[in-house]
């Protein structure tokens, strides 16, 4: 199996530098052509089907590739990205003073650290290597996940039996990783934007794990 993991283009809080969890933002307009430009890249390829975030800013992102590949969207709840409780909403820079314990709690990186009214990253790992595994047991060649920059970085660090406590993924806006899960599974590419720059697209310069 190849599985192609694209984060969403850029969004509206993206742009404002908000830290936004589970909120359901949009993509700005400069994420409308990132989408684009992974619609035209993976487009062209034997690509049976799309899972995705429900959330807006990762269906948006999918639905013109899943135009240009005649495919349906699965929607999958343990896609969405690391609920942020409390964070949600804030401006990144007022984090530190708004919630100054829970903050640093937060960029201690302990992995059991649940940030209050949400979850800890340990529960993003858990919830997001179960929804890897399914769409590999569903016996697809070739598919694409649609999600966010937070749960993808999970579901690698735990498919790659990446230490819980240790956060080397940083994924942009728009980005294409690729895995080849025959038995044995493999990081192919990682971060991809060639595609990006190919479309004239800017990155995203505000990226995260809260995104």
């Amino acid at each position: 199996m190849l599985l192609y993991c694209v984060r969403h283009g850029e969004s509206t809080y993206n742009v404002e530098g908000r830290l936004q969890g589970q909120s359901d933002t949009r993509l700005s307009p400069l994420g409308q052509k990132h989408a684009a430009a992974v619609a035209a890249t993976l487009g062209k390829l034997p690509i049976e089907a799309i899972y995705s975030s429900p959330l807006s800013r990762a269906l948006e992102t999918a639905r013109p590739l899943a135009d240009a590949l005649g495919v349906p969207i699965h929607c999958d709840d343990r896609l969405k990205e690391i609920n942020i409780g409390v964070f949600q909403g804030t401006l990144a820079s007022e984090l530190g003073d708004r919630f100054p314990q829970e903050a640093a709690r937060w960029r201690s990186q302990d992995p059991d650290y649940q940030i209050p009214g949400g979850e800890s990253r340990r529960q993003l790992m858990h919830r997001a290597e179960a929804a890897f595994h399914q769409i590999h047991e569903a016996g697809r060649q070739q598919a694409v996940v649609v999600a966010h920059g937070g749960v993808l970085a999970a579901a690698l660090k735990a498919l790659l039996a990446v230490p819980a406590e240790r956060n080397p993924f940083l994924l942009y806006n728009g980005s294409i990783s690729m895995l080849q899960w025959n038995g044995q599974l493999k990081l192919m590419t990682l971060n991809q934007t060639d595609h990006l720059r190919l479309a004239g697209c800017e990155l995203a310069t505000r990226s995260g794990d809260l995104s």
